[in-house]
């Protein structure tokens, strides 16, 4: 779509088609294989790994996987993976499976990502209060407007307003809205109103521990690990879900979609962690059951760059990488091909994509095990740099880019509110930041709330109206921009969408192009350079390209207003 300058990933994984694969998951009772044990595994727990081959290498990478003794548990014809069971080591398990040219990437089946804004740039709580720590009573509200409207700058910069994107598209209730994220709290009143908890899935299992006894979630709060579909321990989830479709009924805050549903596609962990398989499977998940549009604010470790032939890393690290990869593209492929609008954050790294050099943060799992690594454009940033994914840098008050905000002129598509604590004026500090639903009890754990309720510094509100106390929170980053595009997209897809059995649905090439024709072109700042002043110091970056797409904002920023009144 957009990455044709890209360095070509090799040929095992260039050939890789998803259409090419048949659908559907088959799962086989795992026995212990009559081949040979691995040279040089020892005993010990049995391991899973997902197996990714060719597009008719199925049995020859099942042939490879039981030749080392171990075995195949499950398939899935989708997405071309097998997983195979083997309590051997994992780099020589996956260094001997890469010697099979049907075989294109190994990776354990374990925690490798977080979310963007958790890692790199969201700010949870504020050094002191910059604003009042109750919200301002409902009559202090505007007419036609949610009570705590007056501090979302964002909305009123994209006309997501009650006499803009509200009036003339209120939306149908149709359209289906994936959040594949760390989970929705389906119960919070600014949220529930929308939430389709018929089919919402959690698709993780909590992990206490990880595997060198660091605490990873903590205790677990549900029978099996497998908290509801309703719950979110970490709050990001519910922060993005509430920037995209929160209910315009009169109690805080309303979402740039309010007339959207919710569909909590849970892949992330309490910690803030993600697992490549149940990212897999929630795009998976997405493409069969008709969801329009999936939100993804993080990316998928524990590689910030993935990079398929890296001579620093290890052939083991080489084939997980491909796994990711290779993995992650085809998912995505799969759901776009069922007509699912991929839109993902950008990232808060503050680096040029086109020219990154150098990568200090992997591999980041387990913990503590991160080294500095050469890379080059080559290395890809997944999902956010995978083809077919709408990737949404993130601006501040001032529509000018924010600082922690990665860019691009290949990577940028667009951009949008996400917030940035260092403008100037009187949206410095958290009302220079996105204010969206936060679960209560995940305040509690985070002592950013009293035993009565009451917020404890300006970075979170209280809103009372009514006679219900509901909870929300500032934070910034790219993973609070994306949800904006997304909510567009919402738009878009409600007002052009065809009926179907479902609700509607619009090709994927069809809303992305609405998008952009919809969004405000932003030219690069004069000079391009542009120096930042964060914390004391100065960061330049440079902007490349015209106004009509560049590396800061892309083809502009989103503008809800203007999506509800195009014509096609």
């Amino acid at each position: 779509m957009r990455r044709g300058t890209r360095a070509a990933l090799g040929t095992a994984v260039a050939v890789v088609v998803a259409g090419a694969l048949t659908a559907g998951v088959v799962t086989v009772t795992a026995q212990t294989p009559g081949g040979p044990a691995a040279a040089g595994a020892g005993a010990g727990a049995a391991k899973d790994y997902l197996v990714f081959h060719t597009p008719n290498g199925r049995d020859a990478a099942t042939r490879a996987i039981e030749a080392q003794g171990a075995a195949v548990v499950s398939a899935d014809a989708r997405l071309g993976y097998v997983i195979a069971r083997s309590s051997g080591g994992q780099a020589a398990f996956a260094e001997r499976l890469g010697r099979e040219p049907a075989v294109v990437g190994v990776s354990g089946d374990r925690a490798i990502g977080y979310a963007t804004a958790a890692r790199a740039g969201a700010v949870r709580a504020g050094a002191a209060p910059a604003v009042p720590r109750e919200a301002a009573p409902a009559k202090a509200a505007r007419a036609g407007d949610e009570p705590l409207a007056g501090r979302q700058w964002d909305m009123k910069m994209i006309g997501a307003t009650p006499k803009g994107s509200y009036a003339a598209a209120p939306g149908s209730g149709k359209v289906l809205v994936g959040v594949i994220d760390t989970g929705i709290d389906g119960k919070h009143p600014d949220i529930a109103p929308n939430f389709n908890r018929e089919l919402s899935r959690n698709f993780v299992t909590d992990r206490p521990k990880d595997p060198n006894g660091e605490v990873l979630d903590g205790p677990c709060e549900y029978k099996g690990c497998k908290d509801p579909a309703d719950v979110d321990d970490d709050g990001h989830g519910t922060h993005v879900a509430s920037t995209i479709a929160s209910p315009r009924n009169g109690i805080g805050v309303a979402g740039v979609a309010p007339g959207a549903q919710l569909v909590n596609l849970r892949a992330g962990q309490d910690s803030g962690l993600f697992f490549l398989k149940p990212s897999l499977d929630a795009l998976a998940y997405a493409a069969d059951n008709g969801i329009d549009v999936v939100n993804m604010s993080y990316y998928v470790d524990p590689w910030l760059f993935n990079c398929t032939a890296n001579p620093a890393d290890s052939k083991a690290e080489q084939l997980e990488q491909r796994a990711i990869v290779t993995g992650m593209q085809r998912a995505l492929d799969y759901a776009r091909s069922k007509g699912v609008t991929l839109i993902a954050a950008l990232g808060n790294g503050a680096t040029d994509l086109g020219k990154p050099k150098t990568d200090l943060t992997s591999p980041d799992y387990p913990l503590n095990t991160e080294r500095a690594r050469k890379i080059d454009n080559s290395c890809l940033n997944v999902p956010v740099e995978s083809k077919g994914v709408i990737s949404v840098a993130a601006v501040g008050a001032t529509k000018e880019k924010a600082q922690y905000s990665d860019y691009g002129t290949e990577q940028t598509d667009l951009a949008a509110p996400g917030g940035d604590a260092d403008v100037k004026g009187r949206l410095r500090g958290e009302r220079g930041m996105i204010l969206a639903a936060a679960p209560e009890h995940v305040l509690r754990a985070r002592k950013l709330i009293d035993a009565k309720g009451k917020p404890k510094d300006g970075s979170v509100v209280r809103d009372c109206t009514g006679g219900t106390c509901s909870y929300y929170q500032y934070l910034q980053g790219t993973s609070m921009a994306a949800p904006h595009a997304t909510g567009v997209a919402a738009i878009l897809i409600d007002r052009f969408g065809e009926a179907s059995g479902d609700g509607v649905t619009l090709d994927p090439a069809k809303t992305e192009r609405l998008l952009n024709a919809s969004s405000t072109p932003r030219p690069c700042p004069s000079p391009r350079r542009h120096v930042y002043s964060s914390a004391g110091e100065k960061v330049a970056q440079v902007c490349e390209g015209g106004k009509s797409k560049n590396g800061f904002y892309g083809r502009g920023i989103v503008n809800a207003q203007r999506a509800a009144v195009i014509d096609p």
